[in-house]
């Protein structure tokens, strides 16, 4: 067994055993596996292990690895900053985007997405820790924007992502994760069906499942150190 499936097998058991831990259906937590920096050959691998969604941060290294894997029933995520002469790209190749922030981005997503594709599933990006140094909406901004994206055609906002300042300790980590649990039923409450939270990553998925998320994304644990060999 390669690297990579094992990384992929043990991740999976991690995910299945922090779930049971939170008293949650194992099948309500899906794995994206974030393949950035990785090569297309990589995600092959991984797909040879059964997994089908891969996060791409890098709209340029992912539309080739997208070309080079169009024999393969992949589902692609957009994970990263999203530019405005970005977005037609993205509208025309991605399945879900993770980082919107912005009603503007939203719109340019919602008119350039092809009528001949299912409507592209959005996560709203919040700013749970509210650096200076990251993208996203701070939670107070969250409920205003997302009642303006749900009335945009061709695009469904699915629920909210976040990536909080890390910290040492589960009961820590679990704390903005819990913050963003609450945000989404508070948006639910004003009369939206949100069902995703894009939340936790290599070193603090646990927490985050035990919070609620519903994808989580991970690529070092999977991947190994990440490289620069864009293929």
């Amino acid at each position: 067994m390669t690297a990579i499936l094992s990384n992929l097998q043990a991740t999976r058991a991690a995910i299945a055993q922090a779930a049971r831990a939170a008293q949650r259906n194992v099948t309500d937590v899906s794995l994206l596996a974030v393949s950035k920096t990785f090569s297309a050959m990589a995600v092959r691998e991984a797909y040879s292990g059964g997994q089908t969604a891969f996060g791409e941060n890098y709209l340029q290294e992912a539309l080739e690895k997208i070309d080079a894997l169009r024999d393969l029933p992949l589902e692609w995520h957009f994970i990263g900053p999203i530019q405005s002469n970005k977005t037609r790209a993205i509208a025309e190749s991605f399945a879900w985007v993770h980082s919107v922030d912005r009603l503007k981005i939203a719109e340019r997503l919602s008119a350039q997405r092809p009528s001949n594709l299912p409507p592209l599933n959005i996560c709203l990006q919040v700013n749970v820790s509210e650096e200076e140094s990251k993208s996203g909406v701070t939670p107070e901004e969250a409920l205003p924007l997302a009642q303006q994206l749900v009335n945009l055609p061709h695009i469904r906002l699915r629920g909210l992502m976040t990536i909080p300042a890390p910290v040492a300790g589960e009961m820590e980590q679990r704390a903005p994760f819990a913050r963003m649990r609450m945000l989404l039923e508070k948006l639910n409450s004003q009369g939206m069906s949100l069902d995703t939270l894009s939340m936790g990553m290599s070193h603090d998925y646990p927490a985050a499942i035990r919070e609620g998320a519903t994808i989580v994304r991970i690529g070092t644990a999977i991947f190994g150190q990440r490289g620069k060999n864009f293929a």
